[in-house]
């Protein structure tokens, strides 16, 4: 997620301060990607180093430094928005590594992280679909791209989960319980 160019894009649409920024950019994606006030200032603090965004001359009434995009800024952010975002190196997922770490043990243990995660994947892909179907018909349009995003996302952990525990139960070993037939006694020859 590229914060910088977030609050490029929300400078764009006009002047503003530090917390402004943030509470924008935390209504607009729905409080799901919380921003530290710490971070915003500090990208600021790079995105004026680099001329993308200059301090306002007047500072507002109560002492709150405004920003505003440069020439500059506007030139970088519609390079980010005309250029295709590509994925980058797969972050370590938390759950993925449990499984990997869990799955030379016992497939029972493995089948039980499996449940549990896939039950928490349901709940959260659940609560997203809720959040979707409250929104109005006026709603953002960026968070409905936000929530379909999740959803999306939630949907594609289920189905993960749902193919480990098919590769999980393909893997676990045949039972050689059914027992062989019982030799019959051989016929003395006479």
């Amino acid at each position: 997620m590229s914060v910088s160019m977030s609050l490029l894009a929300i400078l764009d649409e006009g002047s503003s301060y530090g917390l402004q920024l943030r509470n924008e950019f935390e209504a607009r994606t729905g409080g799901v990607w919380p921003l530290n006030v710490g971070q915003v200032y500090t990208t600021l603090d790079r995105l004026e180093r680099d001329d993308l965004v200059a301090l306002q001359p007047e500072p507002e009434p109560e002492g709150s430094k405004v920003y505003q995009i440069t020439a500059a800024g506007r030139e970088q952010l519609a390079a980010w928005f005309s250029r295709p975002s590509k994925p980058k190196t797969p972050s370590r997922d938390e759950l993925v590594l449990k499984l990997v770490m869990i799955s030379g043990r016992d497939a029972g243990s493995t089948a039980e992280v499996v449940q549990a995660e896939r039950r928490a994947a349901i709940e959260l892909l659940q609560e997203y679909t809720l959040l979707k179907r409250d929104a109005s018909e006026d709603a953002d349009l960026g968070w409905l791209f936000l929530v379909d995003s999740l959803i999306f996302q939630a949907e594609a952990r289920v189905r993960w989960l749902d193919a480990c525990e098919e590769r999980l139960a393909r893997m676990r070993p045949r039972s050689t319980t059914t027992p062989a037939p019982a030799s019959q006694p051989s016929e003395v020859r006479k």
